[in-house]
């Protein structure tokens, strides 16, 4: 701690640490916000401690709960905003503004009162502490870090101008250096067994139920220590469905990445619940949290034990050039490396860290910059890698078409056997969509399919697109639709915001640089041009039945989701690919019996963000995939290369 926030700290706690000891509370007084607490080094707590910043005190848990003081502390960091953060963790001046104007006897005797009551008795953290340990779903995990992970504490929050006590959820933090206890990685941790997965009920590709999971939304989402942010954002406007939207933020050199994560079912609480759930993926794939990086080395010294990132694609050399200060991938440069599982050769594999985990490391570092394309979570390993899947050949699939610029065949919508799905084609038609479903196969049989919503009249908002991919076509088409119902009205909403950005895109693609360029810039009509050959393709739609069992039949459904992703795996590897997967369970989500992977398949065509960055338009397989599923006699011309950004989300 510096010498002017040890003083800060001094003249905020001091007053009130001598009236608490006057009425024989031994709480220790620390204050917030005068240090990084996440480079800081850990008190030592002897009993309990009150935590201060303005006019709010927050009382930690106490020993021997779930989360400490220092999990409370780096949570509610968390949760600040980026001035206050950029403050504490990158360093600068600063001043003591006077004395802290609530150390008085009134406040003195309120905070004794909470702190002993807390220690007779603490109802709600008792309360939670039995409904996570006393569900059905539950399951005992040795390890310290494991065990805790899981288990909220409680945190009481008091105003001291208006004496309001606020409860809230804090979850033990598993990189606290006070009470976590990170495993190294290891390959023998990386090993993958694909036991039996019965499926929780027909039609699903889950083992469980959203419900079944002991999942308490407001540890994640709070003001004060939410693990995925400070709330959830309920749209209210939405047209379509009840979306649940929240962020976080996580520093990498001295830039805050904000990251988005949300839920889009058609009630507010299941969204808000399908929101935290993606929310704990994107933060498991940010970096890792489960286990420790322990291998750095160069591609030569590892040689076959390692995966050549040159598999899974690298920029152009014109965007190094263009951003010199990028280190380009180098056989002799020593990277970070993390330990993956081979399906197909059934054996550990050293997989590039940033490959794996798309925030790690600093920006300088990323020779590229990947994306979540490939994570997902399940109830198992085996959901989890069957969604992981899915996602990497559907971008596969659809980068294949627009790069290519292929026509595909048209579903028709009549033909959806599902009326809650037509019920939301009818509602998107309300609002002046029209919605059209692609069948995007191509070097697979397992259905893959795009959805467009089109503006009919023509105006801002014109194209939103979605994708999905499953066994199941009429799954592929819901998880399609359910996209562009969300995106469609806010992308008409946000391009007439961002209108005149925009439309400079239109000329100059290098101004494409961020993920929301892509689906934002397709909601100007003068984009709907360069999706012509996908809308315009002058064919009538077919019925389902036509294309999924005369036409290409799709493979067969079990009722064990392990069969289905080993048929999938067959398929995948039979074409020469291996898929590789990379554990990335957060101790979060496992204690709710979750699951998050990241499934890389080098070869297939990887998604990119930022017209500049594009590696799917430089890859042999964009120009051997139409020859090799029949579809040409002859490779793909670099003249015929769709050369246009795509518009997926």
């Amino acid at each position: 701690m510096s010498d002017a926030a040890a003083a800060t700290d001094d003249l905020v706690c001091a007053g009130l640490t001598r009236l608490l000891a006057e009425r024989g509370c031994d709480a220790e007084v620390v204050a917030l916000g005068v240090r990084d607490e996440y480079r800081a080094t850990v008190r030592p707590e002897r009993g309990p401690r009150v935590l201060l910043y303005g006019q709010l005190a927050l009382i930690a848990p106490v020993p021997p709960a779930a989360a400490c003081s220092t999990c409370l502390a780096r949570r509610w960091q968390a949760v600040r905003h980026r001035d206050l953060r950029d403050a504490v963790e990158l360093g600068g001046d600063t001043a003591v503004a006077g004395p802290w104007p609530y150390a008085t006897p009134l406040v003195a005797d309120f905070l004794h009162a909470l702190i002993a009551a807390r220690r007779t008795a603490d109802p709600l953290s008792a309360a939670r502490s039995r409904a996570v340990t006393g569900s059905a779903h539950s399951r005992a995990v040795t390890g310290s870090a494991r065990t805790r992970a899981g288990t909220p504490s409680t945190v009481l929050q008091v105003d001291l101008s208006t004496l309001r006590v606020q409860q809230v959820p804090l979850l033990p933090d598993p990189e606290c250096p006070g009470c976590g206890d990170l495993i190294t990685d290891a390959p023998e941790l990386a090993a993958i067994e694909l036991p039996a997965t019965p499926k929780a009920e027909a039609g699903t590709f889950r083992g469980r139920d959203l419900d079944d999971y002991p999942l308490d939304v407001a540890a994640f989402a709070n003001p004060v220590c939410g693990a995925l942010g400070g709330s959830l954002w309920q749209d209210v406007t939405s047209l379509s469905t009840s979306p649940a939207v929240g962020s976080f933020t996580l520093r990498s050199g001295r830039f805050l990445r904000e990251t988005l994560y949300g839920g889009h079912a058609d009630g507010y609480r299941r969204s808000a619940r399908i929101a935290v759930l993606e929310g704990m993926e994107r933060a498991a794939g940010l970096r890792p949290r489960g286990k420790r990086t322990a291998v750095t080395a160069t591609l030569r010294e590892l040689g076959d034990d390692a995966l050549d990132p040159r598999e899974c694609g690298l920029y152009p050399d014109a965007f190094y050039q263009a951003n010199p200060y990028l280190h380009r991938f180098e056989v002799d440069r020593p990277i970070t490396w993390v330990w993956g599982w081979s399906l197909r050769d059934q054996r550990p594999l050293l997989v590039p860290e940033i490959l794996a985990y798309y925030h790690v490391a600093s920006v300088e570092e990323r020779f590229v910059q990947e994306t979540s394309n490939g994570c997902a979570s399940g109830g198992s390993m085996v959901e989890a890698i069957y969604h992981g899947l899915m996602e990497a050949i559907e971008r596969d699939a659809f980068l294949l078409a627009w790069y290519g610029g292929r026509p595909l065949p048209e579903l028709d919508p009549a033909s959806i056997d599902q009326p809650r799905a037509r019920m939301m084609v009818d509602r998107l038609a309300m609002y002046g969509y029209r919605a059209r479903f692609f069948d995007t196969r191509m070097t697979f049989d397992i259905p893959v399919v795009t959805a467009v919503a089109v503006r009919e009249d023509g105006g801002l908002g014109t194209l939103a697109f979605g994708g999905g991919a499953s066994l199941d076509p009429q799954v592929a088409i819901t998880a399609a639709l359910c996209e562009i119902a969300t995106d469609s009205v806010m992308v008409r909403v946000r391009a007439r915001a961002d209108e005149t950005r925009l439309r400079r895109m239109t000329t100059d693609f290098s101004r494409v640089q961020g993920l929301h360029d892509h689906p934002l810039l397709y909601g100007l009509p003068e984009m709907a041009q360069h999706a012509a050959f996908l809308l315009d393709h002058g064919t009538a739609s077919v019925p389902m039945t036509q294309l999924y069992e005369r036409d290409r039949p799709a493979p067969p459904i079990t009722t064990d989701l392990r069969d289905d992703l080993e048929r999938c795996l067959k398929q995948v590897t039979a074409q020469g690919f291996d898929v590789i997967v990379v554990d990335q369970t957060a101790p979060e989500q496992r204690e709710l019996g979750l699951t998050t992977v990241s499934v890389l398949v080098p070869g297939l065509l990887p998604i990119d963000f930022g017209w500049l960055r594009q590696r799917a338009p430089h890859a042999r397989r964009l120009r051997t995939a139409f020859r090799a599923a029949g579809l040409l006699d002859r490779d793909l011309r670099d003249d015929e290369i769709h050369s246009v950004p795509h518009p997926f989300p």
